[in-house]
Protein backbone atom coordinates (compact mmCIF):
# COMPACT_ATOMS: atom_id res chain seq x y z
CA UNK A 1 0.00 0.00 0.00
CA UNK A 2 2.70 2.07 1.00
CA UNK A 3 4.61 1.93 -2.26
CA UNK A 4 1.67 2.19 -4.03
CA UNK A 5 0.89 5.48 -2.81
CA UNK A 6 4.32 6.73 -2.87
CA UNK A 7 4.14 5.75 -6.82
CA UNK A 8 1.03 7.49 -7.20
CA UNK A 9 2.55 10.95 -5.68
CA UNK A 10 5.59 10.25 -7.72
CA UNK A 11 3.57 10.12 -11.06
CA UNK A 12 0.86 13.49 -9.49
CA UNK A 13 4.44 15.07 -9.42
CA UNK A 14 5.63 14.30 -13.12
CA UNK A 15 2.50 15.55 -14.54
CA UNK A 16 2.35 18.38 -12.63
CA UNK A 17 5.92 19.04 -14.10
CA UNK A 18 5.00 17.76 -17.48
CA UNK A 19 2.13 20.54 -17.54
CA UNK A 20 4.50 23.22 -16.00
CA UNK A 21 2.27 23.40 -13.39
CA UNK A 22 4.30 22.85 -9.57
CA UNK A 23 2.46 22.88 -6.54
CA UNK A 24 4.43 24.72 -3.86
CA UNK A 25 5.01 21.45 -1.85
CA UNK A 26 7.12 20.30 -4.43
CA UNK A 27 9.01 23.62 -5.22
CA UNK A 28 11.39 23.22 -2.76
CA UNK A 29 13.81 26.50 -3.92
CA UNK A 30 12.98 30.50 -3.91
CA UNK A 31 13.74 33.43 -6.20
CA UNK A 32 16.00 35.49 -4.74
CA UNK A 33 15.09 38.90 -4.82
CA UNK A 34 17.93 42.07 -4.09
CA UNK A 35 16.87 45.22 -2.40
CA UNK A 36 19.17 48.01 -2.72
CA UNK A 37 18.70 51.24 -0.88
CA UNK A 38 19.74 52.91 1.44
CA UNK A 39 18.76 52.61 5.39
CA UNK A 40 20.99 55.14 6.22
CA UNK A 41 23.10 58.10 5.61
CA UNK A 42 21.77 61.59 4.01
CA UNK A 43 19.42 59.44 1.71
CA UNK A 44 17.71 57.28 4.45
CA UNK A 45 14.83 59.75 4.71
CA UNK A 46 13.62 58.63 1.56
CA UNK A 47 14.93 55.13 0.84
CA UNK A 48 13.70 53.46 3.35
CA UNK A 49 10.32 53.41 2.55
CA UNK A 50 11.39 52.24 -0.97
CA UNK A 51 12.77 48.90 1.00
CA UNK A 52 9.47 48.77 3.43
CA UNK A 53 6.84 48.84 0.13
CA UNK A 54 9.28 46.07 -1.99
CA UNK A 55 8.89 44.14 1.07
CA UNK A 56 4.84 44.72 1.27
CA UNK A 57 4.82 44.08 -2.42
CA UNK A 58 6.57 40.57 -1.92
CA UNK A 59 4.50 39.20 0.71
CA UNK A 60 1.42 40.20 -1.56
CA UNK A 61 2.98 38.32 -4.23
CA UNK A 62 3.54 35.28 -1.91
CA UNK A 63 0.43 35.29 -0.60
CA UNK A 64 -1.11 34.86 -3.74
CA UNK A 65 1.10 31.91 -4.82
CA UNK A 66 4.32 33.56 -5.55
CA UNK A 67 6.36 33.80 -8.92
CA UNK A 68 5.33 30.40 -11.25
CA UNK A 69 4.69 28.92 -7.82
CA UNK A 70 8.07 29.57 -5.98
CA UNK A 71 8.41 32.25 -3.10
CA UNK A 72 10.01 35.13 -3.48
CA UNK A 73 12.63 35.74 -1.15
CA UNK A 74 14.19 39.35 -0.70
CA UNK A 75 18.15 40.12 -0.11
CA UNK A 76 17.87 43.46 2.09
CA UNK A 77 21.25 45.34 1.87
CA UNK A 78 22.37 48.86 3.06
CA UNK A 79 24.71 51.02 0.39
CA UNK A 80 24.39 53.30 3.47
CA UNK A 81 24.13 56.55 0.95
CA UNK A 82 28.12 55.71 -0.11
CA UNK A 83 28.70 55.44 -3.80
CA UNK A 84 30.89 53.38 -3.98
CA UNK A 85 29.45 51.38 -1.71
CA UNK A 86 25.98 50.69 -3.96
CA UNK A 87 28.36 49.02 -6.97
CA UNK A 88 29.95 46.84 -4.11
CA UNK A 89 26.56 45.98 -2.31
CA UNK A 90 24.99 45.17 -5.92
CA UNK A 91 27.78 42.92 -7.29
CA UNK A 92 27.67 40.78 -3.42
CA UNK A 93 23.32 40.86 -4.74
CA UNK A 94 24.48 39.47 -8.07
CA UNK A 95 27.54 37.23 -8.21
CA UNK A 96 27.17 36.23 -4.37
CA UNK A 97 23.10 35.82 -3.73
CA UNK A 98 22.35 35.04 -7.36
CA UNK A 99 19.02 36.93 -6.75
CA UNK A 100 17.37 37.04 -10.15
CA UNK A 101 16.60 40.97 -10.13
CA UNK A 102 17.34 43.76 -8.16
CA UNK A 103 15.13 46.35 -7.01
CA UNK A 104 17.00 49.81 -6.17
CA UNK A 105 18.94 53.17 -6.30
CA UNK A 106 16.95 56.73 -5.70
CA UNK A 107 19.88 59.12 -6.37
CA UNK A 108 21.99 58.92 -10.30
CA UNK A 109 25.38 58.96 -8.89
CA UNK A 110 24.16 55.25 -6.97
CA UNK A 111 22.39 54.07 -10.11
CA UNK A 112 25.94 55.04 -12.25
CA UNK A 113 27.80 53.63 -9.33
CA UNK A 114 25.87 50.29 -10.06
CA UNK A 115 25.16 50.51 -13.69
CA UNK A 116 28.77 48.47 -14.80
CA UNK A 117 28.50 45.51 -12.18
CA UNK A 118 24.95 45.03 -13.52
CA UNK A 119 26.28 45.47 -17.25
CA UNK A 120 29.49 42.80 -16.90
CA UNK A 121 27.16 40.22 -14.64
CA UNK A 122 24.05 40.63 -16.82
CA UNK A 123 22.05 41.66 -13.79
CA UNK A 124 18.69 43.12 -14.14
CA UNK A 125 17.71 46.82 -12.31
CA UNK A 126 14.73 48.53 -11.73
CA UNK A 127 15.03 52.15 -10.62
CA UNK A 128 12.37 53.50 -9.28
CA UNK A 129 13.32 57.48 -9.08
CA UNK A 130 12.52 59.89 -11.50
CA UNK A 131 15.92 61.39 -12.80
CA UNK A 132 17.80 63.39 -15.84
CA UNK A 133 17.49 60.97 -18.79
CA UNK A 134 20.36 60.81 -21.20
CA UNK A 135 20.59 57.12 -20.50
CA UNK A 136 19.36 53.49 -22.03
CA UNK A 137 20.52 50.43 -20.71
CA UNK A 138 19.51 47.00 -21.52
CA UNK A 139 20.02 45.96 -18.00
CA UNK A 140 17.89 48.65 -16.17
CA UNK A 141 13.99 49.68 -16.56
CA UNK A 142 12.98 52.85 -15.54
CA UNK A 143 9.88 52.89 -13.59
CA UNK A 144 10.33 56.68 -12.40
CA UNK A 145 9.74 59.50 -14.78
CA UNK A 146 12.37 61.16 -17.49
CA UNK A 147 12.48 64.61 -17.97
CA UNK A 148 9.59 65.14 -20.11
CA UNK A 149 7.33 63.64 -17.78
CA UNK A 150 7.95 65.88 -14.59
CA UNK A 151 10.76 68.32 -15.22
CA UNK A 152 9.29 70.18 -18.57
CA UNK A 153 6.18 70.28 -17.69
CA UNK A 154 6.31 71.88 -14.23
CA UNK A 155 8.64 74.68 -15.67
CA UNK A 156 5.61 75.01 -18.54
CA UNK A 157 2.92 74.96 -15.55
CA UNK A 158 5.32 77.88 -14.10
CA UNK A 159 5.25 79.82 -16.78
CA UNK A 160 1.52 79.37 -17.29
CA UNK A 161 -0.98 82.24 -15.83
CA UNK A 162 -2.45 79.53 -13.88
CA UNK A 163 1.29 78.53 -12.28
CA UNK A 164 1.70 82.34 -11.90
CA UNK A 165 3.37 83.67 -14.56
CA UNK A 166 7.05 83.30 -13.77
CA UNK A 167 10.00 85.00 -15.75
CA UNK A 168 13.00 84.71 -13.88
CA UNK A 169 14.00 81.42 -12.08
CA UNK A 170 16.28 79.99 -9.55
CA UNK A 171 17.29 76.24 -10.16
CA UNK A 172 18.40 74.78 -6.48
CA UNK A 173 19.61 71.67 -6.60
CA UNK A 174 22.47 69.08 -4.84
CA UNK A 175 25.36 68.75 -6.42
CA UNK A 176 25.07 65.36 -8.53
CA UNK A 177 24.82 64.41 -11.68
CA UNK A 178 20.55 64.46 -11.18
CA UNK A 179 20.66 68.15 -10.68
CA UNK A 180 23.02 69.82 -13.26
CA UNK A 181 21.93 67.32 -16.29
CA UNK A 182 18.38 68.21 -15.65
CA UNK A 183 19.01 71.86 -15.06
CA UNK A 184 21.03 71.68 -18.65
CA UNK A 185 17.97 70.57 -20.01
CA UNK A 186 16.00 72.76 -18.39
CA UNK A 187 18.22 75.77 -18.97
CA UNK A 188 18.01 74.78 -22.97
CA UNK A 189 14.19 74.69 -22.73
CA UNK A 190 13.89 78.23 -20.84
CA UNK A 191 16.21 80.06 -23.86
CA UNK A 192 13.76 77.99 -26.53
CA UNK A 193 10.92 80.33 -24.71
CA UNK A 194 13.03 83.49 -24.71
CA UNK A 195 14.02 83.52 -20.71
CA UNK A 196 17.75 84.94 -20.53
CA UNK A 197 20.31 83.59 -19.19
CA UNK A 198 20.55 86.66 -16.60
CA UNK A 199 17.06 85.30 -15.28
CA UNK A 200 18.34 82.29 -14.13
CA UNK A 201 20.33 81.40 -11.32
CA UNK A 202 21.43 78.16 -10.59
CA UNK A 203 22.80 77.38 -7.28
CA UNK A 204 24.22 73.73 -6.13
CA UNK A 205 25.41 72.25 -2.18
CA UNK A 206 26.32 69.33 -1.06
CA UNK A 207 24.61 66.10 0.09
CA UNK A 208 23.47 66.60 3.50
CA UNK A 209 24.48 70.61 2.96
CA UNK A 210 21.63 72.03 6.39
CA UNK A 211 22.39 75.75 6.16
CA UNK A 212 20.29 77.55 3.40
CA UNK A 213 20.18 81.18 5.22
CA UNK A 214 21.91 82.58 2.73
CA UNK A 215 20.87 80.82 0.12
CA UNK A 216 16.84 81.86 0.69
CA UNK A 217 18.14 85.23 1.48
CA UNK A 218 19.76 85.42 -2.14
CA UNK A 219 16.70 83.74 -3.48
CA UNK A 220 14.76 86.50 -1.93
CA UNK A 221 16.98 89.13 -3.46
CA UNK A 222 17.03 87.53 -7.07
CA UNK A 223 13.18 87.88 -6.76
CA UNK A 224 13.25 91.63 -6.59
CA UNK A 225 13.81 91.55 -10.67
CA UNK A 226 10.90 90.26 -11.19
CA UNK A 227 8.22 87.18 -10.49
CA UNK A 228 10.46 84.48 -9.62
CA UNK A 229 10.43 80.39 -9.03
CA UNK A 230 12.54 77.77 -7.63
CA UNK A 231 12.56 75.16 -8.88
CA UNK A 232 14.52 72.70 -6.62
CA UNK A 233 16.19 69.43 -7.38
CA UNK A 234 17.23 69.02 -3.44
CA UNK A 235 17.88 65.55 -2.45
CA UNK A 236 17.59 63.27 0.72
CA UNK A 237 17.68 65.10 4.45
CA UNK A 238 18.95 68.79 3.09
CA UNK A 239 15.24 69.40 1.89
CA UNK A 240 13.94 69.75 5.86
CA UNK A 241 16.39 72.70 6.74
CA UNK A 242 15.69 74.42 3.37
CA UNK A 243 11.79 74.37 4.01
CA UNK A 244 12.61 75.27 7.90
CA UNK A 245 14.57 78.57 5.84
CA UNK A 246 11.78 78.96 3.57
CA UNK A 247 9.52 79.05 6.41
CA UNK A 248 11.50 81.24 8.53
CA UNK A 249 12.20 84.13 5.96
CA UNK A 250 8.53 84.06 5.80
CA UNK A 251 8.58 83.08 1.45
CA UNK A 252 5.28 82.27 0.55
CA UNK A 253 4.16 80.26 -1.99
CA UNK A 254 2.84 83.28 -3.12
CA UNK A 255 5.53 85.48 -3.36
CA UNK A 256 8.26 82.74 -5.04
CA UNK A 257 6.40 79.47 -5.47
CA UNK A 258 9.40 76.55 -5.07
CA UNK A 259 8.46 73.40 -7.23
CA UNK A 260 9.95 70.15 -5.99
CA UNK A 261 11.30 66.77 -8.13
CA UNK A 262 12.49 65.18 -5.33
CA UNK A 263 10.33 66.35 -2.29
CA UNK A 264 6.77 64.14 -1.35
CA UNK A 265 4.76 63.12 1.51
CA UNK A 266 7.21 60.91 3.15
CA UNK A 267 9.87 64.00 2.98
CA UNK A 268 7.46 66.53 4.40
CA UNK A 269 6.93 64.06 7.38
CA UNK A 270 9.82 65.72 8.94
CA UNK A 271 9.00 69.40 8.79
CA UNK A 272 5.75 72.12 9.78
CA UNK A 273 4.32 72.43 6.48
CA UNK A 274 1.66 75.04 7.73
CA UNK A 275 4.48 77.88 6.23
CA UNK A 276 4.89 75.87 3.01
CA UNK A 277 1.22 75.96 2.10
CA UNK A 278 1.31 76.57 -1.42
CA UNK A 279 4.40 75.61 -2.34
CA UNK A 280 4.77 73.09 -5.45
CA UNK A 281 5.93 69.45 -6.55
CA UNK A 282 5.93 67.42 -9.43
CA UNK A 283 5.21 63.68 -9.82
CA UNK A 284 3.62 61.07 -11.53
CA UNK A 285 1.44 60.10 -7.99
CA UNK A 286 0.27 61.53 -4.81
CA UNK A 287 -1.41 59.59 -2.17
CA UNK A 288 -4.27 62.42 -2.67
CA UNK A 289 -5.47 60.61 -5.64
CA UNK A 290 -9.12 59.37 -5.42
CA UNK A 291 -10.01 56.40 -7.17
CA UNK A 292 -10.20 52.98 -5.80
CA UNK A 293 -6.73 51.19 -6.55
CA UNK A 294 -5.58 54.35 -4.83
CA UNK A 295 -7.69 53.71 -2.06
CA UNK A 296 -6.78 50.11 -1.55
CA UNK A 297 -3.06 50.78 -2.23
CA UNK A 298 -3.06 53.62 0.53
CA UNK A 299 -5.08 51.22 3.36
CA UNK A 300 -2.63 48.17 2.36
CA UNK A 301 0.45 50.15 3.10
CA UNK A 302 -0.72 51.71 6.22
CA UNK A 303 -2.04 48.40 7.38
CA UNK A 304 1.33 46.92 6.96
CA UNK A 305 3.11 49.86 8.23
CA UNK A 306 1.12 48.94 11.84
CA UNK A 307 1.75 45.18 11.50
CA UNK A 308 5.06 45.27 11.23
CA UNK A 309 5.16 48.16 13.86
CA UNK A 310 7.72 50.28 11.74
CA UNK A 311 8.45 53.67 12.84
CA UNK A 312 5.88 56.51 13.32
CA UNK A 313 3.63 53.90 11.76
CA UNK A 314 0.39 55.60 12.57
CA UNK A 315 1.84 58.55 10.27
CA UNK A 316 3.18 56.69 7.03
CA UNK A 317 2.04 58.07 3.59
CA UNK A 318 2.41 56.88 0.14
CA UNK A 319 4.71 58.78 -3.03
CA UNK A 320 5.57 59.00 -5.96
CA UNK A 321 8.76 56.08 -5.78
CA UNK A 322 6.81 53.84 -3.40
CA UNK A 323 3.95 53.52 -5.97
CA UNK A 324 6.99 53.25 -8.95
CA UNK A 325 8.29 50.58 -7.01
CA UNK A 326 5.10 48.85 -6.61
CA UNK A 327 4.51 49.19 -10.62
CA UNK A 328 7.85 47.49 -11.29
CA UNK A 329 8.07 44.80 -8.53
CA UNK A 330 4.52 43.58 -10.26
CA UNK A 331 5.16 43.71 -14.01
CA UNK A 332 8.52 41.92 -13.01
CA UNK A 333 6.36 39.23 -12.07
CA UNK A 334 4.20 39.23 -14.86
CA UNK A 335 7.07 38.95 -17.59
CA UNK A 336 8.83 36.06 -15.55
CA UNK A 337 5.52 34.45 -15.84
CA UNK A 338 5.31 35.32 -19.57
CA UNK A 339 9.05 34.22 -20.34
CA UNK A 340 8.62 31.49 -18.37
CA UNK A 341 11.76 32.13 -16.54
CA UNK A 342 14.05 34.24 -14.62
CA UNK A 343 16.58 34.25 -16.84
CA UNK A 344 17.57 38.11 -17.40
CA UNK A 345 17.84 37.94 -21.24
CA UNK A 346 14.10 36.15 -21.55
CA UNK A 347 12.79 38.63 -18.79
CA UNK A 348 13.99 41.53 -20.88
CA UNK A 349 12.65 40.55 -23.74
CA UNK A 350 8.77 40.23 -21.74
CA UNK A 351 9.08 43.06 -20.58
CA UNK A 352 7.90 45.13 -23.15
CA UNK A 353 4.42 45.62 -23.72
CA UNK A 354 3.59 45.24 -19.97
CA UNK A 355 0.86 46.83 -18.37
CA UNK A 356 -0.86 46.99 -15.09
CA UNK A 357 -3.45 48.86 -13.31
CA UNK A 358 -1.68 51.65 -11.18
CA UNK A 359 -2.59 53.61 -8.09
CA UNK A 360 -1.99 56.36 -10.33
CA UNK A 361 -5.50 55.55 -12.24
CA UNK A 362 -4.21 54.75 -15.15
CA UNK A 363 -3.27 51.51 -16.86
CA UNK A 364 0.30 52.11 -17.33
CA UNK A 365 2.41 50.40 -20.05
CA UNK A 366 6.08 49.43 -20.09
CA UNK A 367 7.16 50.72 -23.56
CA UNK A 368 8.14 48.49 -26.20
CA UNK A 369 11.51 49.77 -27.14
CA UNK A 370 12.72 52.04 -24.69
CA UNK A 371 12.68 50.32 -20.99
CA UNK A 372 10.73 53.52 -19.73
CA UNK A 373 7.05 53.58 -18.43
CA UNK A 374 4.26 55.57 -20.41
CA UNK A 375 3.17 57.84 -16.93
CA UNK A 376 1.05 60.61 -16.26
CA UNK A 377 1.91 64.19 -14.73
CA UNK A 378 0.46 65.40 -11.63
CA UNK A 379 1.44 69.26 -9.76
CA UNK A 380 0.32 69.12 -6.31
CA UNK A 381 0.32 71.95 -3.79
CA UNK A 382 1.29 71.41 -0.40
CA UNK A 383 -1.62 71.04 2.20
CA UNK A 384 -1.03 71.81 6.27
CA UNK A 385 -1.63 68.10 6.28
CA UNK A 386 1.75 67.49 4.78
CA UNK A 387 -0.89 65.97 1.81
CA UNK A 388 -1.20 67.23 -1.80
CA UNK A 389 -4.06 69.12 -4.10
CA UNK A 390 -3.45 68.43 -6.99
CA UNK A 391 -3.70 71.71 -9.16
CA UNK A 392 -2.75 70.46 -12.70
CA UNK A 393 -2.84 67.36 -14.48
CA UNK A 394 -2.30 65.34 -17.84
CA UNK A 395 -5.37 64.21 -19.53
CA UNK A 396 -3.42 60.71 -19.83
CA UNK A 397 -0.05 58.99 -19.61
CA UNK A 398 2.81 60.26 -22.14
CA UNK A 399 5.66 58.65 -23.14
CA UNK A 400 8.66 59.50 -21.76
CA UNK A 401 11.96 61.02 -23.89
CA UNK A 402 14.92 59.46 -22.31
CA UNK A 403 16.74 61.64 -24.62
CA UNK A 404 16.09 65.19 -24.50
CA UNK A 405 15.58 67.01 -27.50
CA UNK A 406 16.64 70.12 -25.66
CA UNK A 407 20.08 68.55 -25.45
CA UNK A 408 22.50 68.99 -28.72
CA UNK A 409 22.71 66.01 -30.54
CA UNK A 410 19.78 64.05 -29.08
CA UNK A 411 18.32 64.86 -32.07
CA UNK A 412 17.83 61.54 -33.88
CA UNK A 413 17.28 59.47 -30.94
CA UNK A 414 13.63 60.33 -29.97
CA UNK A 415 12.29 57.65 -31.95
CA UNK A 416 14.12 55.43 -29.13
Amino acid sequence: MQRRRVLKQLTAASLFALSGWIPQVFAADTIKVGILHSLSGTMAISETSLKDVALMTIEEINAHGGVMGKKLEPVIVDPASNWPLFAEKARQLLAQDKVAVVFGCWTSVSRKSVLPVFKELNGLLFYPVQYEGEELEKNVFYTGAAPNQQAIPAVEYLMSEDGGGAKRFVLLGTDYVYPRTTNKILRSFLHSKGVKDSDIKEIYTPFGHSDYQTIVADIKQFSAGGKTAVISTINGDSNVPFYKELGNAGIKATDIPVIAFSVGEEELRGVDTKPLVGHLAAWNYFESIKNPVNAAFVEKWKAYAKAKNLPNAGTVVTNDPMEATYIGINMWKQAVEKAKSTDVDKVIAAMGGQTFKAPDGFTIEMDKTNHHLHKPVFIGEIRADGQFNIVWKTKGPIRAQPWSPYIPGNEGKQGL
